[in-house]
């Protein structure tokens, strides 16, 4: 049975962590848990890269530079593709499409499969309990170009934000590092992050790129655990 490598593009959502600052855990990190032996988790995601840090600091290259035909390159930005310094920013119909279509042309050059991920949602309520959307136009963008491009889509944006809506405010909490004082050795004062996941919320969030997986029939379908 041939191997079959995922290599994961994004930021620190997905990315992989160090003990010292567990429980904080990208989704990625955990991804390996939903498949069998013949799939391979590359986690290349790397804390406040952008679409654009990520090409421009040859990460994006890494990557190619380890594909093969039939692996398959997961792409998540959109968090950090917002900020103002000129090192990642991009706009969303443009820059940001631009770079999406270059992670595309890469995997295709290699005869590997794309895939197109919505950004995950941060922890962000309304009073009336809805979710607020923080990623706006970069979601609508990826949607655009995975319909365009005819790339397969995990709109992780909508499913994560069904989620939250249904756990509510309080609940959702358990999803990401929202410790108090002493509650853990790495963070004794405690901490109250609404992005980041602790190990909980990374695994929440795995199982719902894997339902994705299913609900789009993903060939990679073949390789979940049971």
């Amino acid at each position: 049975m041939t191997n079959i490598n995922v290599f994961l593009a994004g930021d620190s959502t997905v990315c992989n962590y160090d003990p010292s600052v567990a429980p904080r855990t990208g989704w990625g990190q955990v991804l390996n848990e939903f498949l069998n032996g013949d799939v391979t988790i590359n986690n290349h995601a790397s804390s406040g890269r952008s679409s654009k840090s990520f090409i421009q600091e040859g990460r994006l290259d890494e990557i190619t530079n380890h594909l093969q035909a039939n692996d398959y390159l997961f792409i998540q930005f959109g968090h950090n593709d917002s900020k103002p310094d000129e090192e990642r920013h991009t706009e969303p119909f443009t820059s940001f499409k631009a770079n999406l279509n270059q992670y595309i042309q890469q995997a295709r050059n290699h005869q590997a499969i794309p895939v197109l991920i919505t950004p995950v949602q941060r922890r962000s309520f309304n009073e009336d309990g809805s979710l607020i959307d923080t990623h706006g136009d970069y979601a609508v963008a990826i949607r655009e170009v995975a319909q365009e491009s005819r790339v397969p889509l995990i709109d992780l944006a909508t499913r994560s934000k069904t989620l939250y809506e249904q756990l509510g405010p309080e609940e959702t909490k358990k999803l990401f590092l929202w410790f108090t004082p002493g509650e853990y050795l790495n963070y004794p004062n405690g901490i109250q992050d609404d992005t980041h996941f602790s190990e909980y919320g990374a695994r929440k969030i795995a199982k719902l790129v894997i339902q994705s997986i299913q609900d789009i029939h993903l060939p990679l379908v073949t390789k979940l655990k049971s």
